[in-house]
C-alpha cells in the first residue's frame, strides 16, 4: 500500500483526541469515512474532523473501494463481528483494546488474521509512548539490577454516573457488552506493557468480587502472577474505593533498586537505588494514540515493524481470564 486510507467503525470519545487525528496527521495515511449507528453524530463527526464520509451502516463502510484499512473502535462486545468481516474483504484492521470479550474471541480474530493472511493490530499504544520505552529502557539496562517483583495498585472511586438514585453505568460495566468492567477495561493496558518489558506471564490467579453492587461487573479484584523468566508479581484493583485514597501507582524492586512508575494519571518515573534518586518526567503526546498507528503505517507500507498485533493482543485478555477465573 502506498496510502493507507483508513475507515472508522464507531467514532465515539476515544477517537476525538486519542486516535482519530493521528490518521489525519501522519504522511500516507488518510481518514476517508467514519461509521456511528446514530448518523448525525456520524456526520457531525465527519464535518469537525474533514472526514470526506459517513455512515451510519457498518458493512456499507466495510465495503467502500476507498478504504483499504479499518480502525474499530466500538465498545468490546462487536470487535470479533466487525474484525473477521474486514479481515476477510483483505482490509487490515486496527482494534481497540480490549481486543474483545475474552481470550476465545481473539484467538478466533488471530486465526482468521492468520487464515487470510490480513494483518491484526491492537490499541496498546503504551508500547510506542516514551514514558513506557523509557521504562522500558531502564529494565533492559539493569537500572536497579535483576528484576524481582512487579506491584501493581489501581484504587479508584466510583464514576458519578455510577452512584446515586438516578444512576447510569456505562457500557464498560456491563460484562455483555465489554467482557468485565473497569478492571477488564485498564488491566489490560497494564498486563500488556508488563509481558512488553519483562516477557511472558505463565500463571496468574486471583479473587474477582462485586462488592458495591453498584453494577454487574465486578468492583474489586487481587492478583498473583509468575512470569516466565521467575519474576513475581501481585496487585490490587478496587474501583469503590475513597475519592481521598485514589492510588494509581505501580514499582518493580530490584537486586540493586526500586523504579516507581504510573500507569494512567501521572508522568514521572522514580528509579532509586542504594546512592541516587532519579527521576524521569515523559508527559504523553496529544494524540495518545499516534506513536502507535505511525508503525501500523509504516508496516503496512513495508516500511517498519509495528509492535502490538493480535498475537500479542490476545495474551492480555487470556491472562484477565486467568484471573478472574473464565479459563
Amino acid at each position: 500500500m502506498n496510502t493507507i486510507k483508513w475507515g472508522i467503525i464507531g467514532c465515539g470519545d476515544v477517537t476525538e483526541k486519542k486516535s482519530g487525528p493521528a490518521f489525519q496527521n501522519i504522511e500516507n495515511s488518510e481518514l476517508v469515512a467514519v461509521m456511528r449507528r446514530d448518523g448525525e453524530k456520524a456526520a457531525d463527526y465527519a464535518r469537525r474532523h474533514n472526514v470526506p464520509k459517513w455512515y451510519d451502516d457498518a458493512d456499507r463502510l466495510l465495503n467502500d473501494p476507498d478504504i483499504n484499512a479499518i480502525y474499530i473502535a466500538t465498545p468490546p462486545g462487536s470487535h470479533e463481528e466487525y474484525t473477521l468481516k474486514a479481515l476477510r474483504l483483505g482490509k487490515p484492521v486496527y482494534v481497540e483494546k480490549p481486543m474483545a470479550r475474552n481470550a476465545t474471541e481473539c484467538n478466533e480474530m488471530v486465526r482468521v488474521s492468520r487464515e487470510t493472511g490480513t494483518p491484526l493490530f491492537v490499541a496498546y499504544y503504551r508500547r510506542c509512548l516514551p514514558y513506557f520505552l523509557k521504562l522500558k529502557e531502564l529494565i533492559d539496562q539493569k537500572a536497579i539490577g535483576e528484576i524481582r517483583l512487579v506491584n501493581i495498585t489501581l484504587h479508584w472511586p466510583p464514576y458519578p454516573e455510577e452512584v446515586g438514585q438516578d444512576a447510569q453505568p456505562r457500557w464498560r460495566v456491563n460484562p455483555e457488552i465489554s467482557g468485565g468492567g473497569h478492571f477488564h477495561d485498564l488491566a489490560s493496558h497494564q498486563f500488556d506493557f508488563l509481558e512488553f518489558a519483562l516477557g511472558p506471564i505463565k500463571s496468574a490467579r486471583g479473587i474477582a468480587r462485586n462488592q458495591a453492587g453498584l453494577y454487574e461487573a465486578e468492583d474489586v479484584v487481587m492478583a498473583s502472577f509468575e512470569f516466565e523468566s521467575g519474576v513475581v508479581g501481585s496487585g490490587s484493583w478496587c474501583f469503590t474505593g475513597s475519592k481521598k485514597h485514589r492510588v494509581d501507582e505501580a514499582y518493580l524492586l530490584g537486586t540493586e533498586g526500586k523504579i516507581t512508575f504510573s500507569f494512567f494519571e501521572h508522568f514521572t518515573i522514580k528509579v532509586e537505588t542504594q546512592d541516587t534518586i532519579q527521576e524521569y518526567e515523559l508527559p504523553y503526546p496529544p494524540h495518545v494514540q499516534q506513536p502507535l498507528i505511525q508503525t501500523i503505517v509504516d508496516e503496512l507500507r513495508g516500511k517498519g515493524t509495528c509492535p502490538s498485533k493480535g498475537e500479542s493482543g490476545a495474551r492480555a485478555s487470556l491472562i484477565l481470564d486467568w484471573i478472574v477465573g473464565r479459563s
